[in-house]
């Protein structure tokens, strides 16, 4: 029976070095990541986004993390999933759509790797909350939210070297335990 596609989650609030971690994982691997998909969708937009645009953004990122999961071997690195969507919803407009909430209770991810606010703030227009107190909120939140999905969670801290050999060693352990 071939090896069957193991999903690592990187996950965490603004400015915490997911998308950076999420390349370096990948480039180690040899595999394909994930890209945040908010990301190009915010970049189109010609106003503010609004509660609408987070169904769209929530069905963009699921439709590249399908197409991502095609060019896979063994692995595949999501840099964030719907649980991302799922938070700046209630936290901006205190409602999430209902497919938004489905597709969470159905998707299956191995490995969250959640990002700590331990490395600077870094400015981007598309980042919201620069003020320490709101990053730790956030992180709290995801904390929370990651003690209910069922799969292991490490807790990713320090510099990106420190932070990488923490993930690979994650990852190794996931690896050996299938």
């Amino acid at each position: 029976m071939p090896n069957q596609l193991k999903k690592v989650v990187i996950i965490g609030p603004e400015s915490t070095g997911k998308s950076t971690l999420s390349a370096a994982l990948a480039a180690h691997f040899g595999e394909p990541w994930v890209e945040e998909y908010a990301r190009e969708y915010v970049d189109q937009l010609d106003r503010d986004y609004r509660y609408e645009d987070l169904l769209e953004i929530a069905k963009g990122q699921i439709h590249l993390e399908e197409l991502r999961a095609k060019q896979a071997k063994k692995l595949l690195f999501c840099d964030t999933d719907l649980h991302v969507i799922h938070v700046w919803s209630e936290h901006k407009y205190q409602q999430t759509a209902e497919w938004i909430r489905e597709q969470m209770a159905r998707r299956k991810y191995d490995l969250y790797l959640l990002t700590d606010i331990d490395i600077p703030w870094e400015e981007d227009p598309q980042r919201e909350y620069p003020d320490p107190t709101m990053r730790q909120f956030f992180y709290d939140w995801y904390d929370r939210l990651m003690k209910e999905v069922g799969v292991p969670v490490v807790k990713i801290s320090g510099d990106l070297n420190v932070r990488l050999a923490t993930s690979l060693h994650a990852i190794q352990k996931l690896s050996k335990s299938t």
